[in-house]
């Protein structure tokens, strides 16, 4: 109690003339604040020197509050208000008959101060200023940025209601909470509270019910209209893999309009700065075809990552050298080989491209060409990703296509077989080896003697480490062409990596049988150990058994 002499009375009547009366008739300070609202915040952090939250003090010193607020009103009243309502006075011998208060009405009473703590001193986070989400700082996080929409963040949290009782928490299941920023994945107050946080950081939120619930609530825990009050810590948070391969990771610092997005072959019209290394070696306004990028210097990383993107949005894109420009770099920008780039796109505007139910036999079978001769100077450049692009149209127009003339039945099949083993070939440069088998298996869909697609198939195999299959692909080549020498040569390599399989694995095995072997002679050796002591006891043993028995017999007789 020493910390209340830090209020002194001269103090207090700068306050409220009241108050400095109570102080000199011996009325403890802290009482006042319940009196002097308007002053309560300053002066209690004032009493408790800021080292515990306001709301803790209280709820620590509720019981003594109450029995002092009667005696402050009862002095107060005396000098200032002798004509008080008698039904006051009757709530004043309620307070004073209280000596102490329920587990319930302290829960209350906590969660009643700690939203009157927030909505006092709360900062209004949101956009339109209505105070509809509040927000303290209980410990500043790390400098640095803060999550951006489309972030995975991960967060511990306690939520209460207004009256404090706790309606969840993941500190209780042990375990962060992990959400989408920004998606409509949790309560708008949420989406707009964590986005203002740092890493490390820990605050509190005062959710009004429109922020939160609303009028539906969220039964059984949560009433109708309920204003929330959270406690939460922001843990961590990362951009959002695009692909989940972690080769794109996006970060959305302006979210755009609507939830149309561009396709492939939409013509699109963007604003980029490229980065390498904190250098900015690209900066332009630039509209081109999305796939086709790379005829304006574009990695294919953007024209994926436009496909993902609204109208409007300006977002962060982190290209792998995969996404980026691969092995080759760019040597018009100075950009060495396998890269990593940071791009800031804004997208300003899209057309988007004909989807294939949109077009009739005759434009798709028109497109079907332009496209493979695209796909073919891509390979050609060694752009293996926007080759796959291209490819990949002739076979979204045409594997669907039904009712077809018996030429354009032709047509189709010769565009969609050239489509397959065009992107087994390119699967197999990007190291996809079990997409460029499922491409074979639809080529010889199409041509079941297609001996491209047999020895590809069988080379795809061959480096996935299944040596029969790939042999039998290679031989089935040699019954189409007898004179193909490099499916004889694959044959030879078949036969020799099994071979060297097989003689690896006998190794293996025949270490981990001397292994055994020689963990079972060691258990035997213990097992025999264990039995010569208890032998040797036996016979021992046996002896004394028999003298015994023989005295006993002599006795007898």
């Amino acid at each position: 109690m020493a910390w209340v002499a830090l209020v002194s009375t001269k103090n207090l009547h700068g306050v409220h003339p009241g108050a400095g009366l109570a102080m000199d008739k011996g009325i403890s300070p802290l009482c006042l604040w319940a009196w002097t609202l308007p002053a309560s915040s300053n002066l209690l952090q004032g009493l408790h020197g800021g080292k515990e939250p306001l709301e803790k003090v209280c709820v620590q010193w509720k019981t003594w509050l109450f029995w002092h607020l009667g005696c402050l009103c009862g002095d107060i009243w005396e000098h200032s208000a002798p004509a008080v309502c008698p039904k006051i006075s009757q709530f004043l011998r309620f307070l004073l008959s209280k000596e102490t208060m329920t587990t319930d009405e302290a829960t209350k009473s906590e969660g009643e101060v700690q939203a009157a703590a927030l909505a006092e001193r709360g900062e209004d986070i949101t956009p339109s200023k209505d105070r509809g989400v509040l927000k303290i700082i209980k410990r500043p996080g790390s400098e640095g940025e803060s999550p951006m929409i489309g972030d995975k963040v991960y967060v511990h949290y306690k939520g209460k209601l207004a009256n404090g009782k706790k309606f969840d928490s993941s500190r209780d299941r042990n375990e962060p909470f992990i959400f989408s920023l920004g998606k409509g994945q949790v309560i708008k107050a949420w989406d707009i509270g964590v986005a203002t946080m740092k890493k490390g950081e820990i605050c509190y939120l005062l959710c009004k019910p429109e922020y939160a619930y609303g009028s539906a609530g969220s039964a059984p825990k949560i009433p109708s209209n309920a204003t929330l009050f959270f406690e939460v810590e922001l843990l961590d948070f990362k951009g959002e893999d695009l692909f989940e391969d972690g080769g794109i990771i996006r970060r959305i610092k302006r979210k755009g309009e609507g939830y149309s997005n561009p396709n492939e072959g939409a013509t699109v019209e963007i604003h980029l700065e490229g980065f390498c290394g904190g250098r900015r070696f690209d900066c332009k306004d630039v509209k081109f075809v999305v796939g086709e990028g790379e005829d304006h210097d574009i990695p294919i990383g953007i024209d994926k990552a436009l496909e993902k993107m609204q109208r409007g949005e300006h977002c962060i894109l982190y290209l792998s050298p995969r996404y980026g420009f691969g092995e080759a770099g760019k040597p018009k920008y100075g950009i060495q080989g396998n890269t990593e780039l940071v791009y800031e796109v804004t997208l300003k505007s899209f057309e988007k491209a004909k989807e294939s139910w949109e077009m009739d036999t005759k434009e798709k079978l028109e497109q079907a060409a332009v496209v493979k001769e695209k796909g073919t100077m891509y390979f050609k450049e060694g752009k293996y990703l926007q080759a796959v692009i291209q490819y990949g149209k002739i076979v979204s127009w045409l594997e669907m296509e039904y009712g077809l003339s018996e030429k354009e039945s032709k047509a189709s099949e010769s565009f969609l077989l050239a489509a397959f083993l065009n992107l087994a070939m390119c699967y197999l440069k990007l190291r996809e080896y079990a997409k460029a088998v499922e491409c074979c298996d639809k080529a010889l869909g199409l041509d079941q003697d297609n001996e491209k697609g047999l020895y590809r198939r069988g080379e795809a195999r061959l480096l996935m480490n299944e040596f029969e299959l790939a042999k039998c692909d290679f031989q089935k080549v040699l019954e189409v062409n007898p004179q193909n020498k490099a499916a004889k040569s694959q044959i030879s390599v078949c036969q020799k990596k099994t071979k060297e399989h097989n003689e690896r694995d006998r190794r293996i095995y025949a270490n981990m049988f001397t292994k055994f072997a020689e963990r079972d002679a060691k258990e035997a050796a213990s097992k025999t150990g264990v039995e010569k002591p208890a032998e040797k006891a036996t016979c021992e043993k046996g002896p004394k058994t028999s003298g015994a028995e023989g005295e006993e017999a002599e006795g007898h007789v």
